[in-house]
């Protein structure tokens, strides 16, 4: 970003700030219980029954272990769909706050730019909350793997970020959110390699899997959870999600100066 889109950004945080501090109550069991209970119930109960079965998944030395890094990456997703989906819609809609803003010396690209700017805090703060969560059970290799799979689902939330915002503003209702969820979030959810290899899926599958923005967060987050980063690879996901985050980004922007100014 320009130093004139920063300085715009900066005149906007005291709207997300206000923002925030009027809904986070309403986040905070899915920002802090949920991790919770998605590690004890898949990873604790389930992977008891899993670890006894004497499987190896992928070199995990258990299936908490597997199944963490892959929780975390989907968190990161479902976190950031939240947050483009409704919250924009509203802002297009229903408020029409988005409207205000711009009627301001603040452009569309300042606009998009200050929210994508909340979106990272939230994931962020979500995926810190969720590693802070998994560290009693003695999932990570080392710091630095900890640390890696933090950037990583991150990264892997703004990857989805993106095109879901700009997907929103080119709907005219909320009535389209529901092929998101159905269509989208949960089919990725279950079948990205969070939860068993993709390996185990018919070829056709597997290379629909691979193709998703989720595996390659999931695998790359996993890498770094388990200290077995393969470079080569490695490259191939940052390289998918960064390039999907530019894009959606500017894709967003373009949607909605279309909405907002045509």
């Amino acid at each position: 970003m320009s130093t004139s889109t920063l300085e715009m950004v900066g005149r906007q945080v005291d709207y997300w700030a206000t923002v925030y501090k009027r809904t986070w109550k309403g986040s905070v069991a899915f920002s802090f219980l949920t991790p919770l209970l998605y590690v004890v119930a898949m990873g604790v109960l389930l992977g008891g029954y899993v670890d006894k079965s004497g499987h190896a998944l992928g070199g995990a030395p258990s299936y908490l272990a597997y199944v963490a890094p892959g929780l975390l990456a989907a968190h990161a997703m479902q976190t950031v769909v939240g947050e483009v989906t409704y919250p924009v819609m509203g802002a297009i809609k229903w408020h029409k706050s988005y409207y205000a803003q711009i009627a301001t010396p603040l452009s569309v690209a300042d606009v998009v730019a200050a929210h994508f700017g909340f979106v990272l805090f939230r994931v962020a703060t979500t995926c810190g909350v969720f590693l802070v969560v998994l560290a009693p059970f003695h999932v990570y290799t080392s710091v630095l793997g900890a640390l890696g799979a933090f950037v990583v689902a991150t990264l892997t939330g703004m990857a989805f970020a993106t095109p879901v915002y700009a997907f929103t503003a080119s709907l005219a209702s909320e009535a389209g959110f529901a092929l998101v969820f159905r269509l989208f979030v949960i089919p990725l959810f279950l079948f990205s390699g969070a939860f068993f290899p993709i390996s185990n899926l018919s070829p056709v599958l597997e290379w629909v899997a691979r193709l998703t923005p989720l595996w390659q967060g999931v695998d790359l987050a996993r890498m770094c959870t388990l200290g077995q980063v393969e470079p080569g690879l490695a490259l191939v996901h940052l390289a998918y999600l960064v390039v999907l985050l530019v894009l959606g980004w500017w894709l967003s922007v373009r949607r909605l100066s279309i909405r907002l100014v045509t």
